[in-house]
């Protein structure tokens, strides 16, 4: 086996090896036309926007939420008093009621297009931590609140 001590050979082959790249056009590296024009892009053909109309809403089924599951938004208040959030996004609803105990996020849409929206799902929450807590024992809390302005002596249904 033969070392190579300098290697002033490597550079010279490399040069070599691309100036034998010419590419098989005559070696001048110069593009030709063929003669044919490019052609011109096609137009894509476009679609007007098709109208989606959403599926009924999937409904919460669980022990404890009757009452709140198919509710619309003033039965809602009628029970909790004012929301502490009411966010609405396109045909949906969020209802935020919150107190010491837990805080209860309803999710309202349309039962149809053109219909008010009802309580389809609920999820609750410690107010403290935002540890998930048993849907039922938040809503039981909320609903023995106290109404707002009656100093605690008058609960709600």
């Amino acid at each position: 086996m033969v070392l190579l001590r300098s290697r002033p050979a490597v550079p010279l082959l490399a040069l070599a090896l691309l100036a034998g790249c010419g590419g098989g056009s005559g070696g001048s590296g110069t593009v030709r036309s063929t003669g044919t024009p490019p052609t011109k892009p096609s137009r894509a053909v476009v679609r007007p926007p098709q109208r989606h109309i959403a599926p009924p809403p999937l409904i919460q089924t669980l022990p404890g939420v009757a009452g709140v599951i198919g509710a619309t938004p003033g039965e809602l208040i009628r029970q909790f008093g004012a929301p502490r959030l009411d966010v609405q996004e396109g045909d949906a609803r969020k209802l935020q009621f919150a107190a010491a105990p837990c805080v209860l996020d309803v999710y309202l849409y349309p039962p149809a297009p053109g219909r008010e929206a009802q309580a389809t799902y609920v999820d609750a929450r410690r107010a403290s931590d935002a540890q998930e807590v048993d849907r039922a024992t938040c809503i039981a809390a909320l609903r023995r609140q106290p109404a707002p302005g009656t100093n605690g002596s008058v609960t709600r249904p």
